[in-house]
C-alpha cells in the first residue's frame, strides 16, 4: 500500500502548478463554448452529441462520443462555473487516482518489492501524461485509464476465482461495466477487453502460441474459451453499439488534421503510417519535444524509400518483433504429460510455470490457493501462486503498449490527427512497466554489485529526468500563449496562427498581425488564418486589404461562412448594396454537411440573414426584411443571441404601424435578454407613441440606468422629454448625450437642435459649431448625408424671412435620430416648396 500511496503523492504533487492554469487550445470549444455544460440545456443532450456538443448523427460531427467526461464538466460547470481550477483539479485527482490504481497492478506482475515502487514512478512522473493531465480536455484519457484498469482488475480477479467460487460472475461483470465506462470517457477504452483476454491466455495459463491451438482441438480449459468468448461477444456489442449511435458512419476530417490520410500516394500513405508509431515510441522513450498540436507538417510525410526516417520504422519492428518472439516463444523441451504440460522436467500448476531461484530470488511470493478446471473436473488443490515470468510480463507490457494504441494507427479508419499525446496516456502503462521489467530482467542478470547498482540509480535517475520535464512542461500550459509560443518549434503554422488570436485579445495588434503571417508563411492556404488576418484588418478600418484577405479564405474554403458575412458588412458600409445583398443571400445558401463546426456556421448565416434583413430595411423594404428576418429565426442555433433579431422585427413591424406585432417582438427581446438596451429604448418610443407615456419613461430610464455612459440612451429619453414640452429637462439630457459621445455626429446635432428647442442658444452654438467640425465635408450621395449641411444650405438659399426656423419645426426635426438622412427628410418637409425645389437642385436625399 506504501508503493501506491507515494506513487499517488507523487503524482499529485507534479502537477500542482496546473492549479492555476487557464483553459488552454481545445478547452475553448469543448467547455467554454459547449452549450450541453449550461444548466438551461436538458441533460440528457450529452448522449446524442459528441464531445464538442454536435449532434452525432450530424455529418460533421467529431464522433467523438465521450458521455461521462462531458458529464463531468457539466458537473465542474455546475459547481464552480467557468473557473478553471476547479476543472484543473479534477484532472489532477483523477491522474493521482490512475497512478495508484496502475501501482497496485503492477504489484500483482512485479510482487512487493522496489521494482514495483519504480514503474508506480515512472508513471506518476512521465512528461508525456501532460497534455492528458494539464489540458483539461485530456480528462477523457485520464478517466478512461482510471476505468481501463478496474476493469483490468476486476478481470484478474475473475481469473484467480475462477472455479472456486460463485463471486467469479460478479468479477466478470464488473469487468464488463468497467470496460464500457472506460469506453464511454474515450473510445479506446474498449480495448481493455483484447488486453484482458492476453493476460488470461498469455499471463494467467501461460499459454505459449504453439499450445493456443491444441488447447482449443482437445477442449482443455473449458472455462477460458468461456471467458474469452463472453470477452469477444461484449466487446462486438458495445463496438456494434457504438458505431450504430453514430450514425454507422466514418468520421470526416480535414486534410489538414491529418496530411498522410489525403495523400495521392500510396507509398508515401504506407511510409507514413508505419512511421507514425516509430515516432510516438521514441515521445514516450525521449519526451524531450512535445507539442500542443502535431498536425499539418508537422511530421513531413515519406514519400520516398531513400527517406532516412525508414530506417527508424526498420528499427521499430524489429525490435517489437524479438520482443513479442521473447515472450512467445516456446520453452526448450516440452511434452505433453497426462494432459499437463512438462517444461524441462518441471509441470506447469494450474498454468502457472516455474520460474529459477535467481530470477525471483527478490521477489516476495505470497501462498494462495486456486482450483484447476480440466476436461470439466474441478481439482482444488493448495499452492503458492507465483509471480508470472519475465516472459509473461513482455507480453502483457506490448499488449498495453500496442492495443490501446491501435485505433490511432489509421489501420481501420483514419483519425483527425497525425500525434496526439494524450493518446499515450494508456499505452505508457504499457512501456513503464517495459522499461521495468526490462530493468529487472539486467539487474537479476549481473553479478557484480556495482553493475546492479548502476542499473537501479540508472532507473531512478531517469524518473527524476521525468519528473523535471514534467514540471517545466506544466509551465507551458499556464495559459495559451505560453503553449503556442512552446508549440512554435514543432507546427509553426498552427502555433504563429493560434498565437495571433491570443495577442489580438491582448490588443497587442501589430504583433498579432505578425504572427498570422509568419503562420501564412509556413502555410499559405489556411483559410482561419486568412480569414483572422482579414477581421484583423477590418477592425482596423483596412477595409480593402481585410476584403482581400477574405475572398482568399473564402477562395481556400468556400463554405466559411464568417468570411461571407464580414465580406458582406464592408460592402454595405461602402455603400456597395447590391453586391453586399449578393454576398449574404450566397452566405445564406451554404449548407452544414460536414463542418467541423455546425454551430459556429449557423450563428455566421443567421447573422448574414439579420444584416441581410438590416439592408432591406434601410432600403425601406420592411416586407422583405421581415420575411429574411424570419428565416434568421428559423436557422439560428441554441447558442445564437437573438435579442438585435427580435428588436428589429419590432422595428419593421413598427414601420408598417403593426403595433401589436411591434410590441410583441420588442418584448421577445427583453425576454431573451433583459438589458438589452435598444429594446428598452424602441419599445419606450411605442409605448410612447401609443400614450402609455409613464411606461415609456421607466424604459427611457432603465435603458440609462443599464449604461450612464452611452449617450444615445440620453438623447432617446431627452426627444421623450421634448415630445413633452418638458424643454429644460431635455437640454440637460441633450447635454449629458453631447458630453458623452462628442464624437458622433447624430447625438451632438440633436443635442444642439435640443438646445435650441429650450431657447439655450449659446450652448446650442456651440454643438453646432462641434457638429460641423465632425462633418466638415459633404460627400454626395454615396454616404449618409450631414443633417447639418442641410441647415447650412437652407441657410444660405431661402428667403431670410426664414431663415429663423420656429421652434415647432425644430421639435419634429429631431424626432428622427437613427440615421443622418432621416433627420434630413424630416427638415426638408417642414421647407416652403420654393426653397425645396432649390435644395432639391444641389443635394440628393
Amino acid at each position: 500500500m506504501i508503493a501506491e500511496l507515494v506513487s499517488s503523492a507523487l503524482g499529485l504533487a507534479l502537477y500542482l502548478n496546473t492549479l492555476s492554469a487557464d483553459f488552454c487550445y481545445d478547452d475553448s470549444r469543448a467547455i467554454k463554448t459547449n452549450q450541453d455544460l449550461l444548466p438551461e440545456t436538458p441533460w440528457t443532450h450529452i448522449f446524442y452529441n459528441d464531445f464538442w456538443g454536435t449532434l452525432l448523427t450530424h455529418s460533421g460531427s467529431h464522433k467523438s462520443y465521450r458521455p461521462l467526461c462531458t458529464l463531468s464538466f457539466r458537473l465542474n460547470h455546475a459547481i464552480g462555473g467557468l473557473n478553471p481550477w476547479s476543472y484543473h483539479l479534477v484532472n489532477v485527482l483523477l491522474h493521482a487516482a490512475v497512478t495508484g490504481v496502475f501501482t497496485s497492478f503492477s504489484k500483482i506482475l512485479l510482487g512487493d518489492g522496489y521494482w514495483t515502487f519504480m514503474a508506480g514512478l515512472m508513471f506518476a512522473s512521465h512528461p508525456i501524461h501532460t497534455e492528458a493531465v494539464a489540458g483539461i480536455v485530456g480528462r477523457a484519457d485520464v478517466g478512461a485509464s482510471l476505468f481501463f484498469l478496474l476493469s483490468l482488475l476486476c478481470y484478474i480477479k475473475h481469473c484467480s476465482t475462477r472455479g472456486s467460487s460463485a463471486r467469479t460472475w460478479g468479477w466478470f461483470l464488473g469487468t464488463g461495466l468497467c470496460a464500457g465506462c472506460s469506453m464511454l470517457w474515450k473510445e479506446q477504452g474498449v480495448t481493455v477487453l483484447a488486453v484482458s483476454a492476453v493476460y488470461d491466455v498469455f499471463v494467467f495459463h501461460r499459454l505459449k502460441i504453439k499450445q493456443i491451438l491444441p488447447t482449443i482441438y482437445k477442449r482443455k480449459n473449458l472455462s477460458l474459451f468461456l471467458s474469452i468468448s463472453l470477452l469477444t461477444f461484449w466487446g462486438t456489442s458495445l463496438l456494434g453499439a457504438r458505431l450504430y449511435w453514430m450514425g454507422n458512419k466514418p468520421p470526416s476530417f480535414s486534410n489538414s488534421d491529418n496530411p498522410a490520410a489525403d495523400s495521392d500516394s500510396l507509398l508515401a500513405r504506407t511510409l507514413t503510417f508505419f512511421y507514425l508509431p516509430t515516432k510516438n515510441l521514441w515521445l514516450l522513450l525521449c519526451p524531450d519535444t512535445l507539442s500542443f498540436d502535431w498536425s499539418m507538417d508537422a511530421v513531413p510525410l515519406l514519400k520516398t524509400i531513400c527517406d532516412w526516417r525508414n530506417l527508424h520504422t526498420v528499427a521499430f519492428y524489429v525490435g517489437l518483433l524479438l520482443l513479442a518472439y521473447y515472450g512467445l516463444k516456446s520453452p526448450g523441451v516440452e511434452r505433453e504429460c497426462n494432459g499437463k504440460f512438462v517444461t524441462n522436467g518441471k509441470q506447469n500448476a494450474n498454468g502457472h510455470s516455474c520460474h529459477s531461484d535467481v530470477e525471483y530470488r527478490n521477489s516476495e511470493i505470497k501462498p494462495s490457493f486456486a482450483s484447476k478446471v480440466e476436461n470439466g473436473i474441478k481439482n482444488n488443490v493448495s499452492q503458492r501462486t507465483q509471480l508470472p515470468s519475465t516472459e509473461n510480463i513482455v507480453v502483457l507490457s506490448l499488449s498495453l503498449l500496442i492495443i490501446p494504441f491501435v485505433p490511432a494507427t489509421n489501420l481501420f479508419f483514419y483519425v483527425g490527427f497525425v500525434i496526439a499525446e494524450r493518446v499515450l496516456y494508456i499505452p505508457s502503462m504499457g512501456f513503464c512497466l517495459l522499461v521495468t521489467v526490462g530493468a529487472r530482467a539486467l539487474y537479476v542478470k549481473v553479478q557484480k554489485r556495482f553493475l546492479k547498482s548502476l542499473i537501479f540509480y540508472a532507473t531512478a535517475t531517469l524518473i527524476v529526468f521525468y519528473g523535471l520535464k514534467t514540471a517545466i512542461r506544466n509551465g507551458d500550459w499556464q495559459n495559451e500563449e505560453m503553449l503556442y509560443r512552446s508549440g512554435i518549434k514543432v507546427n509553426p503554422a498552427k502555433a504563429w496562427g493560434n498565437l495571433g488570436n491570443v495577442l489580438k485579445s491582448q490588443s497587442k495588434i501589430s504583433e498579432a498581425e505578425s504572427a498570422y503571417r509568419n503562420a501564412l508563411y509556413y502555410r499559405s492556404n489556411m483559410a482561419d488564418m486568412l480569414y483572422n488576418l482579414g477581421l484583423l484588418l477590418q477592425e482596423n478600418s483596412r477595409f480593402a486589404e481585410a476584403l482581400h484577405y477574405y475572398k482568399l479564405a473564402i477562395g481556400s474554403r468556400p463554405t466559411l461562412a464568417s468570411a461571407y458575412l464580414n465580406t458582406g458588412i464592408i460592402l454595405m458600409n461602402q455603400g456597395k448594396t447590391e453586391e453586399a445583398r449578393r454576398t449574404f443571400l450566397k452566405c445564406s445558401e451554404i449548407p452544414d454537411e460536414n463542418l467541423k463546426d455546425p454551430h459556429a456556421h449557423k450563428s455566421s448565416v443567421t447573422s448574414c440573414l439579420y444584416n441581410l434583413g438590416k439592408l432591406y430595411h434601410e432600403q425601406g423594404h420592411y416586407e422583405d426584411a421581415l420575411s429574411v428576418y424570419k428565416e434568421a429565426i428559423q436557422k439560428m442555433p441554441r447558442q445564437f443571441a437573438p435579442q438585435s433579431l427580435y428588436n428589429m422585427m419590432g422595428e419593421a413591424y413598427m414601420r408598417l404601424s403593426k403595433l401589436p406585432e411591434a410590441e410583441h417582438w420588442y418584448m421577445e427581446s427583453l425576454r431573451s435578454k433583459t438589458d438589452h438596451i435598444p429594446a428598452h429604448l424602441t419599445y419606450g418610443k411605442l409605448l410612447a407613441l401609443t400614450g402609455r407615456k409613464s411606461e415609456a419613461e421607466k424604459f427611457f430610464l432603465k435603458a440609462i440606468e443599464l449604461d450612464p455612459t452611452k449617450g444615445n440612451c440620453y438623447m432617446h429619453y431627452g426627444q421623450f422629454l421634448l415630445e413633452e414640452a418638458r424643454l429644460i429637462e431635455a437640454a440637460e439630457m441633450a447635454k449629458k448625450a453631447a458630453e458623452l459621445d462628442s464624437t458622433e455626429f447624430d447625438v451632438v446635432f440633436s443635442a444642439a437642435h435640443m438646445l435650441r428647442q429650450a431657447s439655450l442658444n449659446e450652448a446650442a452654438e456651440k454643438y453646432y459649431d462641434l457638429a460641423a467640425r465632425l462633418r466638415p465635408n459633404i460627400q454626395l450621395p454615396d454616404s449618409k448625408i450631414s443633417a447639418l449641411a442641410v441647415l447650412s444650405l437652407v441657410t444660405t438659399t431661402v428667403p431670410s424671412d426664414y431663415q429663423q426656423i420656429r421652434p415647432a419645426v425644430v421639435t419634429e426635426s429631431v424626432i428622427c435620430i437613427d440615421t443622418s438622412s432621416s433627420m434630413i427628410s424630416c427638415i426638408i418637409k417642414m421647407i416652403p416648396d420654393i426653397t425645396k425645389k432649390k435644395l432639391l437642385g444641389k443635394i440628393t436625399v
